[in-house]
């Protein structure tokens, strides 16, 4: 007979983001979400917007930030719709009494502005790297490009499942580059509304939900998002608003 698993249950989910569960409990917890995207992603949400909150209390001084009132906002909205009642209830709370603090720091002494960011995943850097590689193998004769682009060969070899590319866009060259996170795949594309691009994928060894982001922050703009164990970024010159566009497009063919 084999060992019939306890069902990952609401519950579970509360412990999950709470960090209360066992380390067992979290990879079958993980192993459930990373075959159900939306409802990861939705779990993710409430995990960022717990990091949100944890950042904002580690702060001493500094006025209301507007980013730490909308996850509070977003966290009461989702008492009356979202599964995690309890724990939003409590984080809702938690941010309400951040932001009233910072209130009372303002009346009572002088504010000085806080200014967070937060930089991107260590793959982006990767996937700028790559991008900058692949721009040196087109200018070199001696390095022939390689248009033949085998997603299934791909997916065998590296376990990486690549994104559906729209009508139009064209596969320069396809190449299986070195990281730091182990075997990366780099496509070179061309795409007559943005011109050359290039798609990175890489397995970065943690499971996570990441919305596509931009990072305009070096000479080339990198659109990335994560979708359970792979990782993708989406690198060029072209405008940031439409690299994003075309980077989330590339983002729901994997749903």
């Amino acid at each position: 007979m084999t060992e019939e698993r306890d069902p990952v249950v609401d519950t579970d989910f509360d412990a999950y983001v709470d960090d209360q569960l066992a380390p067992s409990r979290r990879i079958e917890v993980e192993a459930y979400l990373s075959a159900r995207p939306e409802l990861a992603a939705r779990v993710m949400a409430d995990l960022r917007a717990r990091d949100e909150l944890r950042l904002a209390m580690t702060s001493a001084e500094g006025a209301p930030m507007p980013a730490t009132s909308a996850a509070a906002r977003r966290l009461s909205r989702g008492l009356a719709s979202r599964r995690h009642g309890r724990l939003l209830q409590r984080a809702a709370s938690i941010g309400v009494l951040v932001c009233a603090g910072w209130l009372a720091h303002a009346a009572i002494g002088p504010v000085t502005e806080v200014v967070a960011s937060t930089p991107p995943p260590a793959f982006v850097g990767d996937a700028l790297r790559a991008h900058t590689t692949t721009l040196v193998r087109a200018s070199m004769v001696s390095q022939p490009e390689t248009a033949d682009y085998d997603e299934a060969e791909i997916r065998a070899a590296t376990g990486i499942v690549m994104p559906n590319l729209p009508n139009g866009w064209k596969v320069l060259d396809a190449q299986i580059y070195p990281s730091q996170f182990g075997p990366s795949v780099e496509l070179a594309l061309e795409s007559p509304e943005l011109g050359m691009m290039s798609l990175f994928a890489v397995r970065p060894g943690n499971f996570n939900v990441v919305e596509v982001t931009v990072d305009s922050s070096t000479e080339n703009t990198a659109a990335y998002w994560q979708i359970g164990e792979v990782a993708y970024a989406l690198v060029g010159k072209t405008d940031s608003r439409e690299l994003d566009r075309a980077a989330d497009r590339l983002a729901h063919t994997l749903y």
